[in-house]
């Protein structure tokens, strides 16, 4: 029989105890640059205490030569479904074959609706036209766009459908809200494009309005994108939380980096329900792989929001503000250096191991940063709402047609008329063609036709089908449909640019 002596069972428990206290992350090394940026973060944050136990897999450009199309195994998918958390460098997809982005990948298939890049310059250190910048963009991860839903429909004309959902809206909005609401930031403003998309980014914009109302204490605001934009690019400094739809929000967030200092800098935070995934906002860089010269600090920006995501915000507050007392002290990567701003210019372990000295240090020029514990955002619960009244109150028929004439079409398809029915209304490219359509007007071999129930009564599918049969036998090359519902008595679709 073993002996076990008290400090020996003191040092177990105390072992467990540890182990207990202990995150479990997932960590990738990437391709390029990303083993030595990964290498210097890990360093500096086993230097500060984050009690995090790493479980390292492989994905990028190997797995995609290996024969792998998605660039990560099944069992690589299993250890980041397990541990949840997800610290990963850079990664090469390699061109053609393709190759599907594995960043893409990653924040659809575990549900990681948003993703958080603060954008703060760091005057006089690093340059930038706009010393005051402090700004966080958040985007929507999921749909929109990135859907990557698209199709060939004629010789001339493809397709991608932009999908826009009331959760997807709701998810991130209310994210947005609750994050600066933990962030102690003032106002959020929301960027879409609903003068011209009424449908979909009119119901993002809808839905912020509505959301907003439930934090009185935070100033909202509503800019259309393009002109919000370039205000954003002129005067950084008016905003401070902007919420968007995936497509602008993947533009504006590297834009936003750039003008703050260099996108070299910045993290990202992709956070879902029941995972989060941190990295650099900056690709692999494979020509600078190997030479000790990278700049760690975006996986780093990424790092420090993992440890306020999962609770170590006291460990997160030492790293940023070692961090900002290196960039202040001018100790500098090659990126970021230079002559009369910077006073040294150094690798990447250097670069870590001077963030490292720094550890307990604040900087004194540029803004000491204090998380407390209000980092911890909560992540809301969608609950689908009761339904509407829904009817069908007619279908948009797309036909391939190669002539030139609009009229000619629609004597064609008046013919397939019936006593629910009517052709009303043909477009190409968005644009009303017939009716009193215009000679000047460019046409496609892609052409919208809409039949509506006659005297605006709802329609049968039924009556779809009898369109389509008979479309067959005049030889008419339909190639997709599209229905026109009303809810609650609301039309849900779009005229006509013209009607």
């Amino acid at each position: 029989m073993i002996d076990i002596t008290a400090t020996q069972r003191k040092e177990k428990t105390n072992a467990q105890l540890e182990q207990q206290r202990m995150t479990k992350i997932t960590i990738a090394r990437g391709d390029g640059i990303g083993p030595e940026i990964m290498d210097a973060t890990l360093s500096i944050l086993e230097a500060a205490g984050a009690e995090i136990e790493t479980e390292e897999i492989e994905v990028g450009e190997k797995v995609y030569l290996s024969g792998n199309s998605a660039g990560i195994s099944n069992e690589a998918w299993e250890v980041i479904r397990r541990n949840k958390i997800f610290l990963k460098a850079p990664i090469t997809t390699p061109q053609g074959g393709g190759y599907k982005s594995l960043n893409v990948t990653t924040r659809k298939s575990l549900g990681l609706f948003a993703n958080v890049r603060p954008c703060t310059s760091l005057h006089p250190f690093v340059s930038t036209k706009h010393p005051n910048m402090d700004v966080v963009i958040i985007r929507e991860n999921e749909e929109d766009l990135y859907a990557g839903i698209e199709h060939q429909q004629t010789q001339e004309v493809v397709q991608c459908l932009k999908l826009i959902s009331v959760p997807g809206c709701k998810k991130i909005i209310r994210y947005a809200f609750e994050y600066a609401t933990a962030y102690d930031r003032k106002k959020v403003t929301c960027f879409t494009k609903d003068n011209i998309m009424k449908q979909t980014d009119g119901l993002f914009h809808k839905v912020f309005d509505e959301i907003a109302m439930d934090y009185p204490q935070i100033e909202s605001e509503h800019w259309i994108v393009d002109i919000g934009a370039a205000k954003l690019a002129d005067t950084p400094e008016a905003f401070d939380v902007v919420v968007m739809p995936n497509l602008y929000g993947d533009v504006l967030s590297d834009v936003s980096a750039q003008i703050a200092g260099s996108v070299g800098l910045a993290g990202s935070a992709n956070i879902g329900k029941e995972c989060a995934m941190f990295e650099a906002i900056h690709g692999s860089a494979p020509r600078r792989a190997g030479q000790n010269m990278a700049n760690p600090s975006g996986l780093l920006q990424g790092a420090i929001m993992m440890l306020n995501h999962i609770g170590q915000s006291a460990v997160a507050e030492k790293i940023q503000n070692a961090w900002l007392k290196t960039i202040e002290d001018g100790v500098h990567t090659y990126d970021i250096y230079k002559e009369g701003i910077s006073k040294q210019k150094v690798g990447t372990k250097e670069f870590a191991q001077a963030v490292i000295d720094n550890l307990g240090e604040n900087p004194n020029t540029l803004s000491a940063v204090s998380y407390g514990d209000e980092t911890l955002i909560h992540i809301p619960h969608y609950q689908r709402q009761k339904a509407p009244k829904k009817e069908l109150v007619g279908v948009d028929i797309f036909v391939d047609w190669g002539g030139e004439y609009p009229g000619d079409l629609a004597h064609k398809l008046q013919m397939l008329n019936n006593d629910s029915v009517e052709l009303t209304m043909i477009t190409n490219r968005g644009v009303k063609v017939w009716p009193n359509g215009f000679d000047e007007t460019f046409c496609t071999d892609h052409w919208r036709c809409r039949f509506t129930g006659k005297k605006e009564k709802q329609i049968d599918k039924k009556d779809i089908v009898s369109i389509l049969q008979q479309s067959i036998l005049m030889e008419i090359d339909t190639i997709k449909t599209e229905n026109l519902y009303t809810f609650d008595g609301n039309r849900a679709y779009s005229l006509g640019q013209g009607q």
